[in-house]
């Protein structure tokens, strides 16, 4: 995976429901956090999850 903490060079668009992105953007503000910085972990997680289910995170 990319150095913690590296530059990010990349984007990802996506489209959603105003709803959902207000009451996720609220509540990253509650806890202290950003969207963008909560979006990369579920990220990091979620690839380094599948890596480990397919045997590539050895």
């Amino acid at each position: 995976m990319g150095k913690k903490g590296g530059k990010k060079d990349s984007q990802l668009v996506l489209r959603l429901d105003k709803a959902e992105r207000d009451a996720f953007v609220e509540l990253c503000k509650e806890l202290d956090t950003s969207a963008a910085r909560e979006i990369r972990a579920f990220i990091r997680r979620f690839t380094e999850e599948h890596e480990k289910a397919q045997g590539k995170g050895e």
